[in-house]
């Protein structure tokens, strides 16, 4: 799909309250439609796999469907994969400090832990959910224990959860979703990819979140879309469905948010694609985003967190 940017103004100028309540009515649709397929399927497939790139939104679409699905009488759970990665060794802590290891790889899933307790959850037996320390890279314990009741749901989610390398349940036990920004927004002569969306949302997440800057967000670019297209995109054909989450107004959203840092920017021939159509954006103010909004796991101020 492709959208001209100057619709898209147009539509914020008339209104902006608007424009945001109708875009964000129409991905609860999409959502909708989908989870009456999920929720009739429950019994048979109790286990959701939900897999995207960096900067699709997969934690708040994952949570979304939660609370459409318990909404629906079906009680559900949202797991993050990452909590299984493997502790790094004190040698691979030095490579991946040097750049020198891949951190991106589906190697990083303790696979095993993850498929035995994906099969525990399935049966109803009781798992002691993992926890991640992404300060020291290492596992602790959470002292949290899951049980899933009969009629119950449980969502995984995780960039590899589509990888059959990575997941060894058979795929008639289990539903499969897919979730990116598919929508291409047009300015001119220029069709700006889906990618450089999500790399506007990683921007803005990590400046705001995660103390980096957009600089090194941007240097990042090159080796996550590599490993995007290593170990996420070959699989996504495997999805039962595919979800779109582009929000038609984010553009405006974070043009203010962004610009005068992206100016700074010029000499990455990259990003000149995404100055010239911020340029040419209507900005709107993030106070007009409502919390259950997709891009507030983005900007911040959402709903829907771990």
């Amino acid at each position: 799909m492709n959208i001209e940017i100057n619709r898209i103004n147009d539509e914020i100028q008339e209104s902006a309250s608007k424009f945001v309540k109708l875009i964000n009515e129409a991905y609860l649709y999409q959502l909708e439609r989908i989870v009456d397929k999920i929720a009739a399927e429950k019994n048979e497939k109790p286990v959701i796999l939900l897999s995207g790139p960096s900067g699709s939104g997969k934690t708040t679409t994952a949570f979304m469907i939660e609370k459409l699905l318990n909404e629906k009488g079906s009680p559900t759970h949202t797991l993050s994969m990452d909590n299984y990665f493997c502790p790094l060794t004190d040698e691979e802590k030095k490579l991946a400090a040097l750049g020198k290891m891949d951190l991106e790889s589906p190697d990083r899933i303790d696979k095993q832990l993850l498929n035995e307790q994906i099969e525990a959850v399935e049966k109803c037996i009781p798992v002691e959910i993992p926890k991640y320390n992404f300060a020291n890279s290492s596992r602790e314990k959470s002292e949290i224990t899951l049980t899933r009741k009969e009629g119950e749901m449980v969502i995984f989610e995780g960039i590899h959860s589509l990888n059959p390398d990575v997941i060894t349940v058979p795929d008639s036990r289990i539903c499969k979703l897919y979730v990116s920004v598919r929508t291409r927004i047009t300015c001119g002569d220029i069709m700006l990819h889906p990618s450089k969306i999500r790399l506007l949302r990683r921007m803005i997440r990590d400046s705001l979140f995660r103390k980096r800057s957009l600089r090194e967000t941007m240097n990042m670019f090159a080796s996550v879309e590599s490993g995007e297209n290593k170990y996420i995109m070959p699989y996504k054909h495997r999805s039962d469905y595919d979800i779109d989450t582009f929000m038609a107004y984010e553009l405006n959203v974070y043009r203010d948010l962004l610009m005068w840092q992206l100016e700074e920017m010029s000499d990455i021939p990259e990003l000149a694609d995404v100055m010239k159509v911020l340029e040419q954006t209507a900005p709107m103010k993030s106070s007009s985003v409502p919390s259950d909004s997709l891009i507030c796991e983005f900007i911040g101020k959402g709903q829907f967190k771990y």
